[in-house]
């Protein structure tokens, strides 16, 4: 694939996103559930794909959060289409019409929602996102440009054929769902600047994407930092549930954005809650590095340094502090914290309203795991991400998320008097 290919693919995409956008909600359910009957048709191709992508991983000696981010199989495979049904029967945002006023002069005006037009995905190696990019894409009325990483390209590649002619089955046009066949980092330097082509950037992964989408973008970009998270174990918490809280958050899925990197003990029970969580957690495999409060509680933890507060590890790693106070744990997420999910756990209700109001962060959560925060979880059904940014969308980012307001007047022959 060179440059013409990809801007042919993008013109493509652009006329299937204004045939998308005349389609009903009902054509487009039809299509999520057929896109969703071919993933579960081509399981054996897909995992096939996925199995040359795995083997090559381990060959490049990935390590094994990375391997799962990328692992397809049986389970996953079924929660895609789950997922991509559980889209299908979700309210349909397109054609909404969110409030209408009258004017003085008689005239209505209200705003109305429609799709962005066409959605570019950049990701890293989690084969999944294929096909819930490409099913909140096609809900919401828009089509997908995908690119995915070099390391599931067969994965992606298969999985957005599938789903593409599982489109073109129903009747709608099968370029709203392009996945580039390519590794080629310069394509993705071009999509970028493919200006009235693509309407929307949407990058997934870690740091150095995410800032190489931003400097090289003439297209908008909706991003997320880095998943920086961090659970409180309040001096008033249920300290039970915060080790089951803990442990969920960082050891269930090490290797997505919503885990814990995290943890804040206050210094009142530290000391009760510390050594057996952090042994809980030494069975499980995880490196815990610690402040000097923490070590001096807990032997074998390493120290941790500066630039532990500040990683997101992605993995069975885990960076501990006990904090004197409330205000230091909110102080220090406001320091580190990448403004996407926080956590508080804790039996005062006053505190608890106090995290909430006072820690900013696109999901915050009172006795909960951040694991929660994503889109499925929220019912929204499958998302297209978590964004961190604060203007148009913040948070799991659903079929709302992937429409804009127009407005819309109606009148009764009206004109404007430039006299008044």
């Amino acid at each position: 694939m060179n440059g013409s290919d990809l801007r042919a693919m993008a013109t493509a995409a652009k006329a299937a996103s204004r045939e998308l956008s005349r389609s009903s909600g009902a054509q487009r359910a039809q299509a999520l559930h057929a896109m969703a009957d071919a993933l579960l048709v081509a399981q054996d191709r897909l995992l096939s794909a996925n199995a040359a992508d795995l083997a090559a991983a381990r060959a490049q000696e990935h390590p094994a959060a990375f391997l799962d981010r990328l692992t397809l199989n049986e389970p996953r495979l079924s929660a895609m289409a789950r997922g991509l049904r559980q889209v299908a029967a979700l309210p349909d945002p397109v054609g909404e019409i969110t409030g209408m006023w009258r004017r003085p002069n008689g005239l209505q005006v209200g705003r109305m929602r429609v799709p962005l037009g066409v959605i570019g995905v950049i990701y890293e190696s989690r084969p999944n996102v294929t096909a819930d990019a490409a099913g909140l894409c096609l809900k919401s009325g828009n089509a997908v440009m995908l690119r995915g990483g070099r390391e599931a390209l067969r994965s992606n590649a298969a999985i957005a054929e599938v789903l593409a002619a599982a489109v073109g089955s129903v009747g709608l046009p099968s370029a709203a769902i392009a996945a580039l066949p390519s590794a080629d980092r310069a394509l993705v330097a071009e999509m970028l600047r493919l200006e009235g082509l693509i309407d929307l950037i949407i990058p997934r992964g870690g740091e150095s994407l995410i800032r190489a989408v931003r400097e090289g973008a003439r297209v908008p970009v909706i991003a997320h930092e880095k998943g920086l998270c961090h659970v409180y174990v309040d001096a008033a918490a249920d300290l039970a549930m915060a080790g089951e809280i803990a442990y969920n958050a960082k050891v269930e899925r090490p290797g997505v954005c919503n885990a814990m990197e995290t943890l804040l003990v206050h210094e009142k029970v530290a000391a009760s809650f510390l050594p057996a969580f952090v042994a809980r957690l030494g069975a499980a495999g995880v490196d815990v590095r610690g402040c000097p409060a923490t070590q001096a509680l807990v032997s074998g933890v390493r120290p941790a340094v500066d630039e532990d507060w500040d990683t997101e590890y992605l993995d069975l790693r885990l960076s501990v502090r006990v904090v004197p106070s409330f205000e230091e744990a909110v102080a220090h997420i406001a320091r580190h914290g990448s403004g996407l999910a926080e956590a508080i756990v804790t039996t005062d209700h006053a505190r608890a309203l106090r995290f909430l109001r006072e820690v900013d962060a696109a999901a915050v959560l009172v006795n909960a795991s951040t694991r929660f925060t994503d889109g499925g979880e929220f019912g929204m059904g499958a998302e297209m991400g978590i964004s961190t940014q604060k203007l148009h969308a913040r948070g799991p980012m659903g079929l709302v998320e992937l429409t804009c307001q127009k407005f819309i007047v109606l009148g009764e022959g009206q004109v404007r008097d430039s006299r008044a």
